[in-house]
């Protein structure tokens, strides 16, 4: 697979006009300001989310990890907090057939040594079935623990897809905070970095300069053609946005043995092959 852009020798539409550097200082002055008053609305935001009140869950209920059922309270590792990613799963289905957004979101978090060391610990939680968790994050080289929630109900099972935080004392566990769909952003560093770029994301929804390079028209699993949202999530042999059957999670290229698939896995009886 190519692991280089598309080949950008043509000029692409749309670009920054060009100032001097006392003009360009000026402008970005300005941005400043605004990008201020963001971070310190942000921190206020952060101040009334540690003064959310929480809600006592029972941390002896057991989900399956490495070593088998282990009970909830053994996440935490002996620290007083922890964070979870709690990873959407389809059943049946092939390495290329899972999850590509929250594929996206636990690449960007292999370990957890700085919250460690802010006496916090992280897992990932999902619904699949142990025996399928566990080949997959071999084939992935994820670091952090994985467990299985399977049948559990929320928030330590239930939907996935969410960001939650939870706070022990002693032996009694409390969910303090839970955030789902662009709220999860905030483990991806990379949508970060991109929105820096003269180019952004380039997905359908930015509103961007008249004349900017159009957001990527990519393949979807039905065959049609058009700009998707991320595109950048499945990708195809060649680096490409494509969501058809050969595709799969831009990380997964990286994996040895990545190589393109008949199909995502996700239709028919897949979900019969292995049992509950």
């Amino acid at each position: 697979m190519s692991q280089t852009p598309n080949d950008r020798s043509t000029v692409l539409p749309g670009r920054p006009p060009v100032v001097d550097m006392a003009t360009w200082e000026s402008a970005r002055e300005e941005l400043l300001l605004r990008e201020k008053a963001h971070t310190h609305e942000g921190d206020a935001i952060a101040a009334a989310r540690r003064r959310l009140p929480m809600v006592e869950i029972d941390g002896t209920v057991e989900v399956v990890g490495p070593d088998g059922p282990v009970p909830f309270l053994d996440l935490f590792q002996g620290r007083d907090e922890l964070v979870v990613y709690q990873h959407m799963w389809y059943d049946g289905a092939p390495h290329q057939g899972q999850c590509e957004g929250c594929t996206t979101t636990a690449w960007h978090l292999k370990d957890a040594i700085y919250l460690n060391a802010r006496g916090v610990s992280f897992a990932v939680l999902t619904t699949g079935r142990w025996p399928e968790v566990a080949e997959y994050v071999g084939f992935m080289g994820y670091t952090q623990p994985w467990y299985s929630v399977r049948g559990l109900e929320s928030p330590i099972g239930g939907s996935m897809g969410w960001l939650s935080t939870f706070l022990r004392d002693g032996d009694r566990v409390f969910v303090t905070y839970r955030t789902t769909g662009r709220g999860t952003e905030i483990v991806n560093g990379s949508m970060a970095l991109l929105d820096l770029t003269p180019y952004g994301r380039r997905e359908a929804w930015e509103d961007n300069p008249e004349g900017w390079p159009e957001p990527a028209a990519i393949r979807s699993e039905d065959g049609a053609v058009g700009a998707q949202t991320c595109w950048y999530w499945r990708t195809n042999a060649d680096g490409e946005g494509d969501w058809g059957p050969t595709s799969r999670p831009a990380p997964q290229w990286t994996r040895p043995g990545a190589t393109p698939a008949g199909s995502l896995g996700r239709r028919g009886d897949v979900d019969e092959q292995l049992p509950d």
